[in-house]
């Protein structure tokens, strides 16, 4: 496929990384200087262009734009009706994406994660599943979704990454205050966690961990009295 990316941010490279050795011809915009150098550095198959040479270049558009300048950097772009753009614009719904870049159509938007750069990455996305399979299946899950309002929840509930990172974090500063191997406590906590969740539903891994006394629930136990729970719930439903 020839495909191009209009705005290189870390996100946007991450996902260039993870489908670079997939044979594409790719084309990465020269917006974000540091990241799309050192992208075509590492990658024979990616080369830099300004905005105008990476649409001319591509039959499928990557977003990777903040949505607050979508506008003014898609607007003075002159698009092909044989393209179609995936868009990584939080901000901005697919509808909105699909108007900046007529006659090309958007057809779908996804949620890349900075994990898409070496696979094994969940990603949430909306409209056509079929070329976000293509493009990212093999090496990603791919988690549709049914219209913009779930769309919409899952962005607010894929929050929840950066308070578990920064419970994991603080559990490991903790340990790191009492072990001789701070570096090492944290990787132990983090793959205690990731490998986990990576097989087992919340509710039975809690059940398994429910042990009368045991840490893992003396510890839940502390922390839903403190509230955590609501406090979560509540961030939840003020960003929705």
């Amino acid at each position: 496929m020839r495909i191009g990316v209009i705005g290189c941010g870390t996100i946007a490279r991450a996902a260039v990384e993870g489908i670079a050795h997939d044979g594409h011809e790719i084309t990465v915009s020269e917006r974000s200087a540091h990241h799309s150098s050192s992208l075509a550095k590492a990658y024979e198959n990616v080369q830099i262009a300004d905005n105008q040479g990476v649409v001319d270049s591509s039959d499928i558009l990557l977003l990777g734009l903040m949505a607050e300048v979508a506008s003014d950097v898609l607007g003075p772009l002159t698009f092909r009706e044989d393209q179609i753009a995936i868009t990584f614009m939080a901000g901005a719904s697919l509808e909105e994406a699909d108007t900046l870049v007529r006659p090309a159509r958007a057809t779908a938007i996804m949620m890349p994660f900075p994990g898409i750069a070496r696979g094994g990455s969940p990603i949430m996305m909306y409209g056509d599943a079929e070329i976000v399979a293509e493009i990212f299946g093999n090496r990603n899950s791919i988690f549709p979704v049914q219209s913009a309002d779930e769309m919409s929840a899952y962005l607010c509930a894929q929050a929840v990454l950066s308070p578990v990172a920064r419970m994991v974090g603080d559990a490991a500063d903790w340990l790191g205050d009492r072990v001789s191997d701070k570096n090492q406590g944290e990787s132990f906590l983090r793959e205690l966690v990731a490998s986990n969740l990576s097989v087992t539903a919340c509710e039975p891994l809690i059940d398994a961990l429910n042990t009368p006394g045991g840490y893992n629930q003396r510890l839940r136990l502390h922390m839903e009295a403190q509230g955590m729970t609501q406090a979560l719930k509540n961030g939840l439903s003020n960003m929705a």
